[in-house]
């Protein structure tokens, strides 16, 4: 048994107390420890993925119980994936908090901060549906706080919103959980994918219901039509680096479908078939198309990037919605790009803001200080965003066109038109935020407090970006294995032990 699969769940959850508890009034030893856990975390996830590269999947079982008895954490491709891409960019954003004094604005940011890692990491490698529940709680729980951080009558209001659309998702998630363990008698993942397959005639209807809202419940995570609504007035009214981490939380629902879609729900399935597919197509090409018409039409900066990243997430749904190996593998290549390139936007935005009197796009207002470093970040994640050569969003979407070709004309017509619609909406907005402020006869506004360190973050998620592009060859190989062992899950089945299984 490995031990270390627990550890990217227990390091912050021990962390977070002691900053509350110990540290509370220090704000440089709460730096000096969030910085040595996150980069703590950093490096188990990379020894985490490793072990899931060079081994099958491994079950850790807390107190010794068996499935499906005890609640288990799973380590394989897809998990250790999603664990450092979370840790990453969570030590991105924390050095890029801490460069522009953001987590000196509200009280116990750096606890909330590792509750909020605890919780993601939590539901990435949990192996139980009901446990995906309580860390969805968990991280909910840090990012209600992390929403409101700094405080403000706006970011409040969107913060009992966004409370409100997540207790929704929990009580839905809840009566899915109920319906399935009726019906089951269990909610360990793999014991499901087994019983499920063999659930009788009588049976489907209700299976059938209870999968439909667990695809409710994730597409609230995931931000899908009709159920998107909470995201861009959240994401544009929260702290900068807040939304930058937020970027990862959506790719949770992605996460979630992909996981239930593949080994519990399959489209061969009996009892569901290609109900989740089905579901999932529609809701994906209207919220791609309602996310680049946003991106067009924003009046904010904050409001435009929230957009992008509905639009990203209805490509990504795109290519889970397939259910194919070769769609799964272009799925997390995308994920991982649109979440790289989402964070990094929003903390390009919050540069511009912090050096501007609002973000109106609008109308111009003064040129800002260090306008050039800021336009040269803002055009390369566009750049990326919108899917243009020559990073990673580019081989993304054409990954995720080459896994649909087999689709109808209207998946690439709609992918391709809102691909444009992104890239003239992007335009737009650059050239009101550097372009027509230098038309302005007012003078340049005063800069903040030079911070290095948060240009060297935003510096560092691009050249990330870049290194997708790089070695894009290697990766994909990587995640086409990845995507095999997904849609033959008799390896993760069997790492359970579940009775009769041997």
């Amino acid at each position: 048994m490995n031990h270390w699969i627990i550890a990217p769940v227990i390091l912050p959850a021990l962390l977070a107390p002691l900053i509350i508890l110990l540290m509370r009034n220090d704000l440089l030893l709460q730096r000096v420890f969030s910085i040595a856990g996150t980069v703590a975390l950093t490096l188990i996830s990379f020894a985490l993925l490793w072990a899931a590269t060079v081994n099958p999947p491994e079950v850790y079982f807390p107190g010794d119980w068996p499935a499906p008895f005890g609640i288990v954490l799973v380590l394989d491709r897809l998990s250790a994936l999603m664990v450092a891409l979370t840790a990453v960019l969570g030590l991105a954003v924390v050095l890029y908090a801490i460069g522009t004094g953001w987590d000196a604005r509200g009280r116990h940011f750096h606890a909330l901060f590792q509750f909020q890692l605890m919780g993601i990491c939590g539901a990435f490698l949990t192996g139980d549906a009901f446990n995906l529940f309580v860390f969805f709680e968990v991280l909910l729980i840090a990012s209600y706080g992390l929403m409101v951080h700094g405080g403000g009558r706006e970011r409040t209001r969107a913060g009992v919103q966004y409370i409100a659309f997540n207790l929704l998702g929990s009580s839905l998630l809840l009566i899915a959980l109920a319906s399935i363990y009726a019906i089951t008698g269990t909610l360990n993942m793999a014991d499901l994918a087994v019983k499920v397959a063999a659930l009788p005639e009588g049976d489907a209807a209700l299976m059938r219901v209870a999968a439909v809202m667990l695809i409710l419940v994730f597409a609230i995570k995931g931000a899908l039509v009709p159920l998107q609504f909470w995201l861009p007035g959240t994401y544009a009214n929260a702290p900068g680096p807040v939304a930058a981490l937020f970027s990862v939380m959506t790719k949770i629902g992605a996460y979630a479908i992909i996981r239930i879609g593949t080994l519990v729900f399959p489209p061969d399935t009996p009892a569901t078939g290609t109900l989740i597919a089905d579901l999932l197509l529609g809701s994906a090409l209207i919220t791609l198309i309602l996310g680049a018409v946003g991106v067009l039409g924003a009046t904010t900066l904050a409001r435009m990037v929230a957009y992008a990243g509905i639009a990203s997430m209805g490509t990504l749904f795109l290519a889970i919605a397939a259910f194919t190996p070769q769609a799964t593998a272009a799925a997390l290549y995308y994920m991982i790009h649109s979440t790289l390139a989402t964070a990094a936007m929003f903390l390009v935005a919050d540069l511009v803001l912090s050096r501007r009197q609002d973000d109106s796009l609008r109308h111009s207002l003064p040129p800002i200080a260090q306008s050039g470093l800021i336009a040269s970040l803002f055009f390369a994640t566009a750049i990326a965003m919108a899917g243009m050569p020559p990073l990673s969003g580019f081989l993304g979407k054409l990954l995720v066109l080459d896994a649909l070709r087999d689709q109808a004309a209207i998946v690439w017509s709609v992918i391709l038109v809102t691909s444009l619609i992104t890239i003239i909406g992007f335009a737009r907005g650059g050239s009101v935020l550097f372009w027509k402020s230098h038309a302005s006869d007012e003078v340049v506004e005063t800069a903040p407090e030079p911070d290095p360190l948060a240009f060297t973050m935003v510096i560092a998620l691009i050249g990330a970006l870049g290194a997708m592009t790089v070695f894009a060859g290697p990766l994909m190989g990587w995640l086409e294995v990845a995507a095999a062992e997904l849609h033959d899950p008799a390896a993760y089945i069997a790492a359970n032990r579940l009775p009769g299984s041997e």
